[in-house]
């Protein structure tokens, strides 16, 4: 299935949840609810992770918080999607925050409720270092979050966003808790020093930068495998569906790059630079064109001087421009 689709089904749910929200279900509701969700085990899911996101911003409202920065942000952020997308959920503004997070996933959530969850957070635009309480190092890419969960058992963390690269403090005598990465529905034991975590189309991606790493999905997949073992060089993707599998392809090099402040392109669609770009940059390019949006780009870009991207990739497309409040149009 599609991201799109994923993600249309990510917004039914949120509406379920917003209508759930209002007032107990009308008979015929509850059983076109019950039936939406039976139709994909993925539906009830995103309504699962709905009710959950909910839950979760109920007790973020109860938080002591400044109020009028808390306000600003979500009404800056969720708007747009009402107005465009959802037009009858203007009658429950206070509950567009849903809506968003669920349309977006958590991966890729807000970043106030990132804020909220995480340890660590590196801002749009921002590559930051942290060391944790175990020595180990950590690389967090633009709109990237982390949290700990360190207990007697293991170094464990979570990646709630983005990617990171992870230097893990060796298992000794005196620490001898395995450092552990989860994200999307697998755990990467570390068995050597640095490897990179990040997402992947419906699930995450492993890359092997030295000396090896186990990973291992939380769940049996619908198909293939669940366990594997990474040496360096090696990259692995994987998901539910599919589960785990080895990604030849992947140029560990390039993606990373952020690593080194900038972003390298190579015979890339054009869709496919703007979508990254848009990770780095506090305002969104988006190309309108479905044939320029094809054309194959190459350049580099350096993270600090973004905001030349546009008129960069528009001269050399010979492309139009537009300029609006937080929006780039290339056409």
């Amino acid at each position: 299935m599609s991201s799109q689709n994923e993600q249309a089904i990510r917004e039914q749910a949120a509406e379920w949840v917003v209508l759930q929200g209002a007032g107990p279900l009308s008979s015929a509701q509850q059983q076109a609810l019950e039936q939406w969700c039976a139709e994909d085990p993925r539906h009830a899911q995103a309504h699962a992770f709905a009710q959950a996101t909910w839950a979760d911003l109920g007790q973020l409202a109860s938080l002591p918080m400044p109020a009028p920065a808390r306000r600003g942000q979500v009404v800056q952020v969720a708007a747009p999607v009402i107005r465009r997308r959802r037009p009858r959920l203007r009658q429950a503004v206070a509950c567009c925050a849903l809506v968003l997070v669920a349309a977006l996933g958590v991966e890729q959530g807000p970043q106030w409720l990132l804020s909220w969850r995480a340890d660590y957070l590196a801002a749009a635009g921002e590559v930051r270092r942290v060391t944790l309480p175990d020595g180990s190092q950590v690389d967090l890419d633009s709109r990237s979050a982390l949290q700990l969960a360190f207990d007697g058992q293991q170094r464990r963390v979570r990646l709630l966003a983005g990617d990171a690269v992870f230097s893990a403090a060796p298992v000794t005598a005196a620490e001898p808790r395995p450092f552990v990465v989860e994200y999307a529905g697998a755990s990467s034991q570390a068995l050597g020093t640095r490897f990179v975590v990040g997402a992947a189309g419906e699930g995450g991606w492993v890359g092997m930068l030295e000396h090896s790493v186990e990973v291992t999905l939380q769940v049996p997949p619908d198909q293939g495998s669940a366990r594997q073992l990474l040496r360096e060089g090696q990259a692995l993707r994987y998901d539910q569906a599919q589960g785990i599998r080895l990604w030849p392809g992947r140029d560990l090099q390039r993606a990373t790059d952020w690593q080194r402040g900038v972003l390298v392109f190579e015979r890339q669609p054009l869709a496919e630079v703007i979508e990254r770009l848009n990770r780095y940059r506090a305002g969104r390019l988006l190309v309108i064109d479905g044939a320029l949006a094809r054309r194959e780009v190459s350049g580099v870009f350096r993270l600090d001087n973004l905001t030349a991207a546009p008129a960069v990739l528009a001269a050399e497309l010979k492309a139009e421009r537009l300029e609006l409040p937080g929006l780039t149009l290339i056409y």
